[in-house]
């Protein structure tokens, strides 16, 4: 996961999110909304909402959909 210039945070998709899906980190905290998907099907990243004004401690670090780990 990085930010982008527009500040969105851009993650590189393992299993299926859809727009509006929220991503937590591994203690569940919300951390951003997807809000568009980007990329080939191949190789699929999501554009998100920060949910929380600390989001460069999580740039590097796995999230989760929804609160499943």
């Amino acid at each position: 996961m990085h930010i982008a210039k527009s500040g969105r945070l851009i993650v590189k998709l393992t299993q299926k999110v859809n727009p509006g899906d929220v991503l937590v980190d591994a203690k569940g905290k919300k951390v951003a909304k997807v809000v568009e998907l980007i990329g080939s099907v191949k190789l699929p990243y999501a554009s998100a909402i920060p949910l929380t004004d600390r989001i460069k401690k999580y740039v590097g670090t796995k999230v989760y959909r929804g609160g499943r780990k």
